[in-house]
């Protein structure tokens, strides 16, 4: 948490964090920073707006903390061979948009830029994700597996957009669905990107 514990008193309750920081992300993602208030998270939380500033004395500190929490990051993985990073990549990227803090991480994407306190935060978030992925396809390359020509950004840009268009586009009443079936599109979308880069570099 940002803010530092209370000193004295009663210890902090885990389950009541959670609940507010659940609450921050869905509100956020419904209504974005314009109708983002600690009076609105508190209510939908089940709490009282004293137990929302005890653990944060700010609606960024408040958002930047649940948005840290509750987001799936996306991490350098390194399963051994490229194809099998690249679905772990694309699987990550399909778990960011389509959980529950799917539409918390669309808006943050649109409005991080205009929110005091949080631009710089989510930047740096936004900049190692994209270390992780690129480290990614540098050793793939490192092993062969790939030709060094190819494009890393070009690679990227189709696999991470393209699972994130997949999560985005997909109806509401078929997202369990495509949770379920998350493993099975990653390996689709990662054969494909790779057979369409093997035949550009022949």
């Amino acid at each position: 948490m940002t803010s530092a514990s209370v000193a004295g008193g009663r210890p902090r309750d885990p389950e009541v964090d959670r609940r507010i920081t659940r609450a921050a992300v869905e509100l956020f993602g419904e209504a974005g920073w314009s109708g983002f208030n600690v009076e609105a998270v508190a209510r939908l939380a089940g709490v009282g707006k004293a137990s929302v500033y005890l653990r944060w004395t700010t609606k960024v500190e408040l958002l930047t903390d649940a948005l840290t929490e509750r987001l799936a990051p996306i991490a350098d993985v390194d399963t051994g061979t490229l194809r099998g990073d690249l679905i772990e990549l694309a699987k990550q990227v399909i778990n960011l948009y389509v959980g529950d803090g799917g539409r918390a991480a669309q808006r943050i994407g649109l409005e991080a830029a205009a929110i005091p306190g949080v631009a710089e935060h989510y930047e740096a978030l936004h900049q190692s994700q994209i270390r992780a992925a690129r480290t990614i396809v540098r050793r793939g390359i490192s092993r062969g597996e790939i030709s060094p020509t190819a494009s890393v950004t070009l690679l990227l840009d189709t696999l991470c957009g393209g699972a994130m268009m997949h999560a985005m586009s997909t109806p509401p009443q078929l997202r369990a669905q495509l949770a379920e079936d998350v493993d099975r599109y990653a390996r689709q979308l990662v054969d494909f990107l790779l057979i369409s880069i093997a035949s550009s570099t022949e």
